[in-house]
């Protein structure tokens, strides 16, 4: 019956024959295959899908339109699109951003072409599952040679009353020598308790000579067990830098991937992990070199409160003939309970000789010295630790491109040490 279910899901959509296809091969594979590696994490057990492909409801929880600015812009709630918005001069440019079967009408071409194709279907038994239960999501195209300078917001609430499961595939293509500078929010809405799953997938295709500024932030709640892939794929002199806060209050294991295609490729990745009562969060942040002169960047900075558990996995992956590739990572934890749990692991393969890579990993608690020089200038002990995790986690927080959305992010790490 469940796959009767997706199939009579891609009829009700219209969508082609080859996604169809491919959803029923998907599903064909679930079973035989792994789940995705995240060392040191254990999350075999968690429920990351019960094996529905369902629609939801219209919302109650709709956020109020009125004092949106004119950038380009998409809103769902649950599997709804609530509000898209287009300025004019972007649309003669033939710059889309919409729901992802209504650009399936637009740029079916495509969409055929990029759909899963920095991510295989078949590459584990989550991408497997995400390619055939996945029940909404949105598209992003640039054409070539276009350049936007406002920020693209792509806000995707997940209704906290309902228990549809929050099943997104996200894909952004950017054409060559195109410049954008987007920002994504996965966010739980509502007072509600109802338990939820994620499985989500976002793409970011970065032809050659595209520069893309990516910076996200992820505050799905306490009743949603997610997984979160985002996946980089770079053609020649293309760049990607990305700004990632994770600020969930479940559990959650992510998967943020670059693969340096091209020559002279580029891709900045910081994250930033706040931890906080008895949550599990697994990050695996890898950059694969395949480009010759290609140069991959890591820097993850987590902090731990209470009783939860943070693991960052930083993975740098030099490929044979990918020469003059720099790879570098640096993951630091700053622990603010001793019931706490962290690991940082820095993994590097590298299978050419001429090439650079280096890594740093470090987990520590608040430095006395510190607190005891904000302390003496007449800071109480919570004003002066929260000073300390804003410096500590600042080097993301920076790189939002959306003043209001930065604010929102100090506000939510404040509001997460109040509680302690």
């Amino acid at each position: 019956m469940t796959k009767e279910n997706i199939k009579l899901f891609s009829e009700m959509h219209a969508e082609p024959s080859w996604l169809a296809d491919l959803r029923q091969k998907a599903f064909d594979k679930i079973e035989s295959l792994e789940l995705p590696v995240i060392e040191r994490v254990k999350f075999h057990r968690w429920n990351l899908g019960d094996g529905t492909i369902t629609e939801s409801e219209p919302s109650a929880n709709v956020p109020d339109f009125t004092a949106l600015d004119n950038h380009l812009k998409l809103v769902q709630v649950g599997t709804q699109t609530v509000f898209e918005q287009t300025p004019v001069e972007l649309a003669e440019q033939g710059v889309i951003f919409t729901d992802f079967h209504s650009a399936l009408e637009e740029i079916p071409e495509l969409i055929e072409e990029f759909f899963m194709s920095s991510v295989k279907y078949d590459d584990d038994k989550l991408a497997a599952y995400h390619t055939a239960y996945f029940n909404s999501g949105a598209v992003l195209y640039i054409p070539d040679n276009v350049e936007i300078t406002e920020p693209i917001e792509g806000i995707f609430y997940q209704d906290s009353d309902s228990d549809v499961p929050f099943n997104k595939h996200i894909l952004i293509i950017a054409g060559k020598n195109s410049k954008i500078s987007y920002l994504e929010r996965l966010e739980s809405r509502g007072e509600g308790s109802a338990k939820a799953t994620a499985n989500i997938t976002v793409e970011v295709i970065a032809r050659s000579g595209a520069q893309v500024k990516f910076a996200a932030i992820d505050r799905l709640g306490e009743n949603v067990t997610a997984y979160i892939s985002r996946r980089g794929k770079l053609g020649n002199d293309a760049s990607i830098d990305w700004a990632i806060g994770v600020m969930n209050e479940g559990n959650v294991v992510a998967d943020f991937d670059s693969d340096l295609i091209g020559n002279g490729s580029h891709a900045d990745l910081k994250v930033v992990a706040l931890s906080s009562g008895r949550q599990v969060q697994g990050i695996d942040t890898r950059v694969t070199n395949y480009g010759c002169n290609s140069i991959g960047n890591i820097l993850q900075h987590g902090v731990i409160l209470e009783k939860a558990t943070l693991t960052f996995n930083g993975i740098g992956h030099i490929i044979k003939g990918a020469k003059g590739a720099d790879a570098q990572q640096e993951s630091r934890v700053l622990m603010l309970s001793d019931q706490a749990r962290s690991d940082a692991n820095p993994i590097l393969l590298i299978d050419e000789n001429d090439v650079t890579a280096g890594h740093a990993a470090s987990i520590g608690q608040v430095d006395p010295e510190d607190m005891y020089y904000l302390m003496s200038r007449g800071l109480d002990k919570a004003t002066a630790e929260c000073l300390v995790v804003r410096g500590f986690l600042g080097s993301v927080i920076v790189e939002i491109p959306v003043k209001e959305v930065r604010e929102e992010m100090i506000a939510t790490i404040e509001e997460k040490l109040s509680k302690r």
